[in-house]
């Protein structure tokens, strides 16, 4: 049996190939990335539900309906949904990838976290585009007479 090969010491570094995937990388990077943007967003949202006017006391339908009658509040809202899901999502999906052992039982917990924030992605989204205030019977100021 012969020793191993021992590179001389004036052997320059060698780059080893990078382990993992550019997916992970992306994903670590969004986490970063979302973290903060949700930081504002949240934010910006209590401070304008919960500080500006009579704070928590003025939130009821109407305020919703006439903060949703504004095309800049149904962003803000969505993307605040969307970066949120999307946020917990990877962070989910991240922890049953470090704890869940067996592969069947990654794969079942992962199907079940992708539909359940499909499900509220696009639910919430229909929630903001298509809500309608001025069902009958409703006398708010912003509904037709």
């Amino acid at each position: 049996m012969s020793a191993p090969a021992i590179p001389t010491p004036r052997t320059g570094y060698q780059r080893s190939k990078a382990k993992g995937s550019s997916f992970e990388l992306g994903a670590w990077l969004f986490m970063r990335l979302s973290g903060v943007l949700l930081v504002i967003l949240i934010f910006g949202h209590l401070i304008v539900n919960m500080w500006l006017g009579d704070g928590v006391h003025q939130i009821d339908f109407g305020f919703v309906a006439g903060k949703w009658a504004s095309p800049f509040w149904q962003i803000w809202d969505l993307l605040m949904l969307w970066l949120a899901m999307l946020h917990g999502t990877n962070g989910v999906r991240t922890v049953i990838l470090d704890y869940a052992e067996r592969p069947a039982t990654r794969l079942t917990l992962q199907v079940v976290l992708y539909i359940a924030s499909l499900v509220v992605v696009v639910l919430g989204t229909l929630v903001i585009f298509t809500f309608d205030p001025c069902i009958a019977g409703n006398t708010y100021e912003f509904c037709p007479a």
